[in-house]
């Protein structure tokens, strides 16, 4: 296993990505991201694209990236998702606006991403998080190689994960 990161990430709107060169630029558009699937948390209806949701609207979130070889044990979140990832030239963590961004490092070909948040609605409900201030919520993101797999919903506990997923279930299919 590799840890990518192990740290605060700067949130805005709850949102943070990964990008992967290969795949469709990125718009900002949280529709096209979650078409067609089953979870709202982590986007991947868009080539190239992940856009994860978080529980805190604006601050530092704890944030957790690892890369396996092999699909690692469930480390029993709240909140779990998986999608599948194809990655065909450099991958990198972003936040929001681009302010700051991670080397994924990760070699071309298709993963598994496991995405798995903890207190969400305890970083929802505070909204936002000044300096200085504990953490509320935070998430692991894992990949690790594996054949494309629909998205799935493992678990989920917290209000605002629910809310996301049903938000999420309501969009149409992707076109094409």
């Amino acid at each position: 296993m590799r840890t990518v990161l192990n740290d605060d990430l700067h949130v805005h709107y709850g949102q943070c990505y990964v990008h992967s060169e290969g795949g469709d630029p990125f718009q900002g558009r949280r529709t096209a991201c979650f078409a067609g699937q089953r979870n709202g948390l982590c986007g991947a209806a868009t080539a190239g694209t992940l856009y994860l949701i978080t529980g805190l609207h604006t601050g530092n979130v704890g944030f957790r990236v690892e890369v396996h070889d092999t699909e690692p044990p469930d480390q029993g979140a709240e909140d779990v998702v998986e999608v599948s990832f194809r990655v065909e030239g450099a991958s990198r963590l972003v936040t929001w606006g681009g302010e700051s961004s991670w080397d994924l490092d990760l070699a071309p070909g298709d993963y598994r991403v496991r995405y798995a948040g903890t207190a969400m609605d305890a970083g929802h409900t505070r909204d936002t998080r000044p300096a200085g201030e504990p953490e509320r919520d935070h998430y692991l993101l894992q990949f690790w190689p594996a054949p494309p797999a629909p998205d799935a919903i493992v678990r989920r506990t917290s209000a605002i994960a629910e809310y996301w997923h049903d938000v999420a279930r309501k969009l149409p299919p992707p076109p094409g």
